[in-house]
């Protein structure tokens, strides 16, 4: 394959590109500099900087046949498909409701393929601002919430404070367990034209980020493993360890000595970054809950698992302050947990970070704190921030507001669901209240390099970098960050607003830390406390997931049956049309009302083929296909990112494969036969696969045994249902409809070879009625369920009533009761119960909702 055809510009630098190749195609490909920024591939001459030299000579060599451009492009490719792997996303929302669905758009993870590449000694300097910018917040935080020095004396303007609604009044004087409010405080640091490196923005209720850092460097440093390793880029895994350590260290007190419940709290599904909740809930080893999972009993916060209700004693909350509590903050809220403060007022709880801490996400607070850091340290802050006057104070707003063409205006409170928004001068109306505006300096952000389609592009970047408490007093700033850009100078490098993201390598002199996510050896009490526990609402989820796989599975066979036996030469007996016709209605593969395969065949597969991708139609594969992804949704950090992947794919790839462009003017073409049944055999081995992974590729935890309860009600009810219909139909008259039968139950090849050629009446109940053995037969599904029931958590008083409900033995039919009956007496029989069974199902399955999945209660807690 020829090279592509040199870029206009690649003439100008060619010539003044040193080292190798590849350093001289990253010169070659890079657009012009653009004047007035600082180029982080390009010093002021044109030529690479000095690590990022070194990282072109330790690039890959290409594959044969392939030049090095079209080799990154690949690679490009490559990041595209492994995030669509694994799943990465982030969900664009414009209600402002961090957990609302309405209006949520899921898109995926954008991550470029070159990294944001740090020095260490600008590091080290970047380090130790942060350092003490973190610790300082601490400090603001406990006076402000306890003696409010900074008010008294001055150095805070009280209507900045006490106009914020991230000022929590009921906080007031709350002492947190150890002393310590903030565990881990994010930075928005951007560089200047001059080089310079200034703080843009701070994160302090729950920073967001961190599972994507870790996913981006798993994705990137497999790029370019020999740039990562050569370059020596520091690892960044002891700092999860850290956070983690520095939580169960003061939450350990509250949990008597022994091992604490830490948890995860998530708005949920619709959340912004929910991917990244789930993947870091999974990395940390701690459960992913949401409001609903929590109660506060006697102060106390609990988990509602399927066991009971289980002590919490640390939460890491990716919940927003305002959204936490309904009772004392957000009454409209349905992501928090009723008397959440009342459990942090009384210590009983870990909050990481504390209740309270959003004021200090006001860019307004920017203008004060080097004055409150020579007061409270006499120190001056290393890190500058940018330059900003709170419009409040008359004489900082008199000052700038001639000079405004270089500034920007934020709001000081949050507006729309946002810490802060810019707004153009003339929307602000700063006279009319000049307290809710602060006017900061217009920074030109440095310009990241980016690669895409043979060519490398620069924008503006900012970095996010985290500092995390230890603990005992110390700050640690982690090894790299998540590093946006923006798609043009006057964006946001927000990933709401189209932005991108990078890997961000910090390069060390030093020892590359070698530290791994395992802490020291567990003893046998800490192995006892570790089992993860099954919440009410996964426990739920998992049910469902269970029952909408096997439903799934169910119509996929149903339909399959139902059009090929509608494409089939021979015409089938008007019994088997019916029963089949009406169980497409029941299941909703066909709507009510349509005429039946009898009277009018073809407008009977007409609706069928058309209602089989309708995601809207009530239980047409397409919706639970839909069903089954928005249980798995909420099932993230439970689910392999292969049967994650599974799932998705399942959805998309049939939605794909039905649909048909429709001509010009006209309706929504309904596809054909010869499209559908390849896409519903394709659906079938899929679902076969997804089968193979719950029963195969899960834990067998009581999560597990209510996903495999669900999914045996599930199969009961249907194939009761299937069963019911035939003998009503007296569709089981005909060779036809016993093979059809067999068909639905998937149990031919076993009926043909035990039975032959026989279609007896009795030889088909013993098979799908009475065989234990028959995993598809009633008895075999029965004895399923009795086992698992009487494995799930409780004892007889809680097992005693749900096992009632069944059969003491077999299906509750026997042969020995049908010795001597005739075909009419059996059909009789098995249709009786073929009914009871499809009711005692639907009772069951409500019974053992009320049981696991309604909030546990009262006196059930566990420590």
């Amino acid at each position: 394959m020829s090279a592509q055809t040199p870029l206009p510009f690649e003439a100008d630098t060619a010539a003044a590109a040193g080292g190798g190749e590849a350093a001289r195609l990253l010169l070659r490909r890079a657009l012009p500099a653009e004047p007035g920024v600082w180029d982080e591939l390009r010093d002021d001459a044109g030529m690479l900087r000095p690590a990022w030299a070194r990282f072109a000579d330790r690039l890959p060599a290409p594959p044969p046949g392939r030049s090095l451009a079209e080799d990154l492009d690949d690679r490009v490719a490559q990041v595209a498909e492994q995030l669509r792997q694994d799943g990465v996303t982030h969900n664009v929302f414009g209600d402002g409701v961090p957990g609302g669905a309405a209006g949520t758009t899921t898109r995926p993870w954008s991550l470029e393929l070159l990294p944001l590449i740090l020095q260490p000694a600008e590091w080290a300097a970047l380090e130790a601002g942060v350092v003490q910018r973190a610790a300082l917040l601490e400090q603001v935080l406990a006076d402000l919430y306890g003696p409010q020095t900074l008010l008294h004396e001055g150095l805070l303007p009280p209507a900045l404070l006490l106009r914020h609604p991230g000022w929590l009044r009921p906080m007031i004087g709350a002492a947190p367990p150890g002393g310590l409010r903030l565990f881990i405080v994010a930075f928005d640091l951007a560089r200047g034209p001059d080089g310079q490196w200034w703080q843009v923005a701070q994160r302090t209720q729950g920073p967001s980020g961190l599972g994507y850092v870790l996913h981006n460097r798993l994705v990137i440093s497999r790029q370019f493993p020999d740039a990562f390793r050569e370059l020596r880029v520091q690892h960044i895994a002891s700092s999860y360890r850290r956070l983690l350590d520095t939580l169960e260290s003061v939450a350990t007190p509250l949990a008597g000595g022994h091992a604490p419940r830490i948890v995860l709290l998530t708005p949920g599904p619709y959340a912004e970054t929910y991917f990244e909740h789930a993947y870091l809930a999974r990395y940390l080893g701690v459960p992913l809950v949401e409001g609903g999972d929590l109660v506060v009993r006697d102060e106390q916060l609990f988990l509602k698992t399927v066991e009971g209700l289980e002590r919490v004693h640390g939460v890491l909350r990716r919940l927003d302050d305002d959204w936490c509590d309904p009772l004392e903050l957000r009454p409209d809220s349905a992501l928090g947990v009723p008397g959440l403060l009342q459990a942090a007022r009384a210590g009983s709880v870990v909050m990481a970070n504390a209740l309270g801490s959003a004021f200090l996400e006001s860019p307004a607070l920017q203008g004060f704190l080097p004055g409150i850091a020579q007061h409270l340290n006499g120190e001056t802050l290393s890190l500058p921030s940018l330059p900003t006057w709170w419009c409040g104070e008359a004489a900082a707003w008199a000052d700038v507001q001639e000079h405004m063409a270089d500034k920007i205006v934020r709001s000081t409170f949050p507006q729309g669901g946002r810490t802060s928004q810019v707004r153009p001068l003339r929307e602000a109306a700063i006279d009319e209240d000049p307290d809710a505006w602060t006017v900061q300096g217009r920074l030109r952000f440095s310009r990241a390099p980016l690669w895409g389609e043979g060519t490398l592009s620069a924008r503006p970047a900012m970095v996010r970098v985290y500092a995390i408490a230890d603990g005992g007093g110390r700050w640690h700033v982690l090894p790299g960050g998540m590093t946006r850009v923006a798609r043009r100078e006057d964006a946001s490098v927000s990933m709401q607003r189209g932005g991108s993201s990078l890997d961000t390598w910090v390069l060390t002199d030093g020892p590359v830390d070698t530290f791994s996510m395992l802490p020291q050896r567990l003893q046998v009490d800490d192995i006892l406390q570790r089992r993860r526990p099954v919440t009410s609402r996964t426990a739920e989820n998992l049910f469902w997931l269970g029952r909408y796989t096997e439903r799934t599975e169910q119509l996929v066979r149903l339909a399959r049956a139902t059009l090929t036996l509608i494409d089939a030469d021979d015409d089938a007996p008007p019994p088997l049309l019916q029963a089949l016709s009406a169980l497409a209605v029941r299941t909703g593969l066909a709507p009510a009302g349509v005429p039946t395969l009898a009277q009018a065949p073809h407008l009977f597969e007409r609706a069928l083929l058309a209602g089989l991708g309708d995601a809207a139609g009530a239980y047409s594969v397409a919706f639970n296909l839909a069903a089954l992804e928005r249980s798995s949704v909420a099932l993230r950090e439970r689910l392999s990112a292969e049967q994650w992947g599974l799932i998705r794919r399942m959805g998309e790839g049939f939605a794909a494969a039905l649909r048909v462009p429709p001509a010009a003017g006209a309706a929504a073409a309904v596809p054909g036969l010869r499209q559908v049944l390849p896409a519903l055999d394709l659906l079938a081995l899929q679902l076969a696969a997804m089968t193979g992974a719950q029963t195969d590729r899960m834990n067998r935890d009581h999560g597990w045994r209510l996903l495999t309860v669900g999914r045996l009600l599930e199969r009961l009810i249907g194939l009761a249902t299937r069963l019911e219909a035939f003998v009503r139909a007296q569709a089981l008259g005909s060779a036809g409809g016993v093979a059809l039968l067999l068909e639905l139950f998937d149990s031919v090849i076993t009926f043909r070879a035990r039975y032959q050629r026989h279609d007896d009446l009795l030889a088909l109940t013993e098979l799908l009625v009475l065989d234990r053995d028959n995993p598809r037969a009633f008895a075999g599904v029965l004895r399923r369920l009795r086992t698992e029931i009487g494995k799930l958590p409780g004892g007889d008083e809680t097992r005693g009533p749900l096992l009632a409900l069944l059969p003491a033995e077999g299906a509750g039919l026997t042969l020995e009761r049908l010795r001597g009956a005739d075909e009419a007496a059996i059909a009789e029989a098995i249709g009786a119960l073929a009914g009871e069974l499809a009711d005692v199902s639907q009772r069951l399955a409500e019974r053992v909702g009320e049981r696991f999945f309604t909030p546990a209660h009262g006196s059930d807690h566990r420590i």
